[in-house]
This record gives structure tokens, C-alpha cells and sequence, in this order.
């Protein structure tokens, strides 16, 4: 008897300790999630324009198609190949993730650009024409999941890089755990766009209350402004995020005066200020960091669409750009 009971005392030391294990995992993975802001919400305001020209029923299921692909780019391919890098080739994230920086940087850049001097792009034009729908459909969630490889590559790498440092196995969990919770996060996101006007409408004309009715038309009414203001706080949390990880990974790599420039500005602006210091503070540097941001997008934009953007549709078969 006392055999068993000291076997039960085990199993629960054991339940305990995976039950921590698992706590920790998922603190780990929040605290690291908070880091993508700008990828992710870049990830849900680009994504509703691949349902764009379909059949409301088959909205959803395209998005379902680009979802188990992303947890594919995420799973089967970006995680154990950035734990890898990770463990063999530590020196490399810091470039890798300079590198999402500057892509986020040329991304908000050019949608910047484009307000500013509004002009027309043939490849986007070409999209718009529907075609054959079912080759159009296979095309677009195609196209949805090279983009979302991308994004989600700038997304693993960076939540890698906030995970504190652990075991082999709890790094990979939390990585898991927080792509995948990012992932459905997203494409949820992305699902309720897209089906909000179609919700409101069923609302408008079915509800039984004034309010229900109203609110249904508010719906409908509302979703372009909802995607324009997603758009505008996307581009802002690209620049910012970009600029930021490009200043940090400068004065990792011993090139501080960016990073410290910003943050001594922040720290001087603040000081003279009585309440919400480090507010104030927090959103100098995120301003210089998104001014950073825009500059570096701004030289990006000839690089990308002139060099790089020519090489990656050849080597896609002319089907695939950088968005």
C-alpha cells in the first residue's frame, strides 16, 4: 500500500510540474507574441483582399485552405528549421531578423508611397480579372500561402528571439504554442472581416429589434472604414516594428548611435514632463523608430521593385510577387 501511494505521490509531482510546464509555456509564448504586432496585423489587413471577386459561400473555405497552410509554413517547415538555426547558428538571428525588419520597413514604405502618389500596378490589375474561378481560387490560396511564408518567417523568428533561453523542448513548445496561436488569431480575424458585411445584412433584414436592424446596417456601412483604419494601423505598426528591430539589431551587432540617439531624445522629452513619462517616452521611440522605418522603406522601394521584385517572379514563374 505504501508503495502505491508513494507511486501516486509521483504521478501527482509529475502532474504538477507539467502543469507548470505548460503555465510556463504559455507565459512564455504571450510574452513573446506581444513582439509581432505589426506582422500580425499586416498578416490580417492583407489577407481579405485573396477572397476578393469570389462567392460569399466560398469565402470561408479559402481562408481554411490559406490557414492549414500557414500552420504548415509554421510548423512543418519554420520551426525546426529556425531551432536549428538556433541552436547551431545562433549568430544568424540577429541578421535574419534585420532582414524581416527591412522587408516590414519596404512594406509600410511602399503602401505610404502609393497614397502619396497614387498609381496603378498591372500585376494587381491582372488578379482583379476572375477567369476560370476554380484555377483563379487554387492561384490565390497559392499566392496567400507564399506571402504568409513571409510573414510568418518574420513572426517565428522574432517570437524565437524573445523566448528566454531553456531547453531544447520548451523553446520548440512555446514556438509552437505561440504560432499557432497567432495563426488562429489571424485567420479568425480574417474570417470575421470578411463575413461582417454578409452578418450585417442578415441583420438589416432579419432583426427583430429597431437596434438589431440598425445595427446590422451599421455593420454593412462600417467595414470599409473598419479595413481602411486595419490598413492605416497596419502600415504604422510595420514601420515601427521594422524600424525597431533594424535600430536593436544595429546596436546588437555594434552600431548603437541609431538606438541610442532615439532612446536618449525619448529619455530627454520625457524627463520634463510630470505625468505619463514613460508613456511619452514609449511613443517617442516608437516615432523615431517608425520615422527610421519609413527612411530606410523609402530606399528600399527601387531595390525591391527593380532588382529583387524582377528575380523572385522569375524564379516564382512570373505568378508571385512581394506584395
Amino acid at each position: 500500500m505504501s508503495g502505491l501511494l508513494a507511486l501516486l505521490d509521483d504521478v501527482a509531482a509529475i502532474a504538477k510540474v507539467a502543469a507548470t510546464s505548460v503555465d510556463d509555456v504559455a507565459a512564455q509564448a504571450a510574452k513573446a507574441g506581444t513582439k509581432v504586432a505589426g506582422v500580425v496585423i499586416d498578416d490580417a489587413a492583407v489577407t481579405p483582399k485573396y477572397v476578393t471577386g469570389f462567392e460569399a459561400d466560398r469565402e470561408l473555405p479559402i481562408i481554411w485552405k490559406i490557414t492549414r497552410g500557414s500552420l504548415f509554413n509554421k510548423l512543418i517547415i519554420l520551426l525546426p528549421a529556425l531551432l536549428a538555426l538556433n541552436a547551431f547558428a545562433p549568430w544568424f538571428i540577429t541578421p535574419l531578423l534585420m532582414l524581416g525588419g527591412a522587408y516590414l520597413c519596404f512594406e509600410g514604405a511602399e503602401k505610404v508611397f502609393h497614397w502619396l502618389f497614387p498609381h496603378g500596378d498591372k500585376h494587381v490589375e491582372k488578379d482583379m480579372d476572375v477567369g476560370d474561378p476554380v484555377h483563379l481560387e487554387e492561384e490565390r490560396v497559392q499566392g496567400a500561402i507564399k506571402t504568409d511564408f513571409i510573414l510568418s518567417a518574420e513572426i517565428m523568428t522574432i517570437i524565437l528571439s524573445n523566448i528566454d533561453a531553456s531547453t531544447f523542448w520548451f523553446e520548440a513548445a512555446t514556438l509552437a504554442f505561440a504560432g499557432v496561436a497567432v495563426t488562429v488569431f489571424v485567420y479568425g480575424s480574417v474570417a470575421l472581416i470578411v463575413k461582417m458585411d454578409d452578418i450585417g445584412v442578415w441583420m438589416a433584414a432579419n432583426g427583430r429589434t429597431g437596434a438589431g436592424r440598425s445595427l446590422g446596417t451599421g455593420l454593412v456601412k462600417g467595414m470599409p472604414k473598419l479595413l481602411t483604419a486595419l490598413t492605416i494601423i497596419g502600415t504604422a505598426a510595420m514601420l515601427w516594428v521594422g524600424g525597431a528591430i533594424i535600430t536593436h539589431g544595429l546596436d546588437v551587432l555594434g552600431w548603437p548611435w541609431p538606438y541610442d540617439t532615439i532612446h536618449h531624445i525619448a529619455k530627454d522629452i520625457a524627463h520634463g514632463i510630470d505625468t505619463g513619462r514613460g508613456f511619452v517616452g514609449w511613443v517617442i521611440v516608437a516615432l523615431g523608430d517608425g520615422i527610421l522605418g519609413l527612411a530606410l522603406g523609402l530606399l528600399l522601394i527601387p531595390v525591391v521593385t527593380r532588382v529583387i521584385g524582377p528575380v523572385f517572379s522569375t524564379l516564382t514563374g512570373g505568378k508571385s510577387q512581394p506584395h
